[in-house]
């Protein structure tokens, strides 16, 4: 039994969940509602499950599978997994921190798009989705930080990539976009290998 799709999720108050006929699942919160098809081999079940921590009945999302089958191991973790970042994303919602390190960079938001310099001799302009939010804050003597929030973490997740990779952080000054406590690998420069 895959031990992450057994676990089931539990559902916060004011979460509700529906499943439609093609095993499309909607999950509905107080920031949005997001919505995930299901291969139709899964069964997904909404009801009541014992929490065993505090031994209460909890309304919860059950994920099954009908075989043993690899193909089906697999789907089973997926899916649960997806439907429990759902219920968090339409609960807390996801927030991925990036920082622009370079003398001169900044970022600056105008509505859904993302004005920034990154040394290039041309200001690089980035459209959000409407579902992604941002916001840059440039503190004194600080390199500036671009905050992006969504409720979807598939989608706030490939937004930061794609944003990394307007200016990859470079090895030997550490120049460019990385995420807020990411350690960049550095190398020594030609002076000092060459002794």
């Amino acid at each position: 039994m895959s031990r992450i799709g057994k676990l089931p999720v539990y559902l916060p108050a004011g979460v509700t969940v529906e499943v439609a006929a093609d095993n499309t699942v909607s999950v509905k919160g107080p920031l949005g509602t997001l919505s995930q098809k299901v291969d139709s081999d899964i069964t997904v079940t909404v009801g009541t499950h014992t929490d065993a921590r505090t031994n209460e009945e909890k309304p919860a999302v059950l994920v099954t599978r009908p075989t043993n089958q690899p193909r089906h191991r697999s789907m089973h973790g997926l899916y649960r997994a997806l439907i429990n970042n759902m219920v968090v994303g339409v609960t807390k919602g996801y927030e991925i921190k990036q920082e622009l390190v370079g003398v001169g960079f900044k970022a600056e938001v105008k509505g859904q798009v993302l004005e920034m310099s990154l040394g290039y001799s041309h200001d690089t302009h980035f459209l959000l989705p409407a579902e992604v939010t941002a916001t840059a804050v440039t503190e004194k003597k600080g390199a500036p930080i671009v905050t992006l929030k969504s409720i979807d973490k598939q989608l706030v997740g490939q937004v930061a990539a794609k944003l990394r990779s307007l200016r990859k952080p470079e090895p030997y000054k550490g120049k460019g976009i990385k995420f807020v406590g990411e350690v960049i690998r550095r190398k020594a420069g030609k002076s000092a290998g060459a002794k």
